[in-house]
């Protein structure tokens, strides 16, 4: 199964991105992009992949011990930006980022112990994707008008083992459906390896 490990932020916190988003579309070029539903506003950790059913119990326990390491934080959305010249925009984070970091590093962390291949370790950069594109779009606009953006801060308190449902080929516009598997409590006990 295609899993990843995630931050979800609350409803009213995508009330206000999708707020956001409506004035975005209105901006020339919106359709050139393909834009993200709510449903998959997500903060990645730790992107796993294809995981046999075999490695998810160990993972799973991995990832339990890892949220329980990490205490409750404070994070809102802030700003945007891009990666792969507008092929991806996205909004940003502001709150205890080094905390959202570290979480990050412990669900890389948990996968590698549990044997999922994870590829090149890469620095994490906080983002939620608001749309993508298959080919390079000039996202400036996009990103201009976000630099203004700040949601309400929220405190995280969960880690979410998520499954990605990929669409179908050759259907417009589908979407990826994302399906928490398990949810972890931060902070709930004291030590433990991850």
């Amino acid at each position: 199964m295609r899993l990843f490990a995630a931050v979800l932020p609350p409803p009213d916190v995508t009330e206000q991105l999708a707020a956001e988003v409506v004035r975005l579309k209105k901006l020339s070029g919106a359709d050139a992009l393909r834009w993200t539903g709510r449903p998959g506003w997500h903060f990645t950790l730790a992107f796993y992949g294809e995981v046999g059913e075999d490695l998810v119990p160990d993972l799973s326990a991995r990832l339990q011990r890892a949220a329980a390491r990490t205490p409750s934080f404070p994070l809102a959305l802030r700003g945007g930006g891009q990666f792969g010249h507008g092929r991806a925009l996205w909004t940003g984070a502001e709150g205890d980022l080094p905390a959202l970091r570290l979480l990050a590093e412990r669900a890389e962390a948990a996968a590698r112990k549990a044997g999922v291949p994870m590829g090149e370790h890469r620095r994490y950069k906080a983002h939620l994707t608001v749309a993508r594109s298959r080919d390079a779009v000039d996202v400036r606009p996009y990103v201009d008008s976000l630099a203004g953006f700040t949601g309400s801060t929220w405190t995280v308190r969960e880690l979410v083992l998520v499954r990605s449902h990929l669409p179908r080929s050759g259907v417009p516009g589908a979407q990826p459906r994302y399906e928490a598997v398990d949810r972890w409590p931060l902070g709930a006990t004291s030590g433990g390896a991850g």
